[in-house]
């Protein structure tokens, strides 16, 4: 069923995430948390695994959560939402990932390579969107993972909300942990045996929150202006 951005005062945000070992899920369930205790419905959407069950399984990677869709691109499938319900209908995007060699994965990039129809349409002009990531080790990535993909979010003229210091958790300098004033972070380790630390998943419930009181910001203001006004300009005038 076709989700819709949410009506009156209270957005809609969606937390789209790729996780190949879970450390991403379990930051996106954080997020989740930040994003409910300020009031907005949330729903969690999966990016589709790109890679086979036999290269998945020669590089020890679980299963993904059932229990959350997937995007489908070009198809259905049992617990499935399609491409353009997940990006357009909602009020916000928080976006999670883990590096590849200080990029986005090839799965995540394959779904905004295929938005071109979307863009063509001007269709996410104007939403928020902020990111989360996962990296190895302190410099596998934490900024440039989130500072590479901006481009495409800025093709689409989408709205980039940072957390940047709005937390003081960021700042922490007793324990070592992910994240920067790009986005909340996870370190996996180089054996992917290192588990998002309890500092690491209040910085992304924080985010959460930050993201979500900004989207709502947003969707209010849009609310009271004038008719003609109330929506992003039309990417074809």
């Amino acid at each position: 069923m076709a989700s819709k951005a949410a009506s009156g005062n209270k957005a809609r945000i969606h937390i789209i995430y790729y996780s190949m070992y879970g450390h991403v899920a379990k930051l996106a369930k954080s997020v989740l948390k930040g994003v409910e205790a300020s009031g907005a419905e949330a729903r969690l959407i999966q990016v589709p695994e790109t890679l086979s069950k036999e290269v998945l399984a020669k590089m020890h990677a679980p299963e993904k959560d059932s229990n959350v869709p997937t995007i489908a691109v070009g198809g259905g499938g049992e617990n499935t939402i399609s491409l353009e319900d997940a990006l357009v209908n909602c009020d916000g995007i928080l976006f999670g990932y883990p590096t590849r060699f200080g990029g986005m994965p090839a799965q995540v990039k394959a779904i905004w390579d295929a938005t071109g129809g979307l863009w063509m349409k001007g269709a996410l002009v104007g939403k928020p969107i902020s990111v989360f990531v996962s990296t190895s080790t302190q410099g596998g990535g934490q900024e440039t993972t989130i500072l590479t993909g901006l481009t495409n979010f800025i093709h689409h003229g989408m709205l980039i909300v940072p957390i940047g210091y709005s937390s003081p958790l960021s700042a922490n300098m007793d324990a070592i942990h992910g994240g920067s004033a790009y986005g909340a972070g996870t370190f996996a380790g180089s054996d992917g045996s290192r588990q998002p630390t309890e500092l690491e998943l209040n910085i992304a419930e924080h985010q959460g929150s930050h993201f979500t009181q900004i989207a709502t910001a947003l969707k209010i203001g849009r609310a009271a202006l004038p008719p003609k006004d109330a929506n992003p300009p039309d990417a074809k005038q």
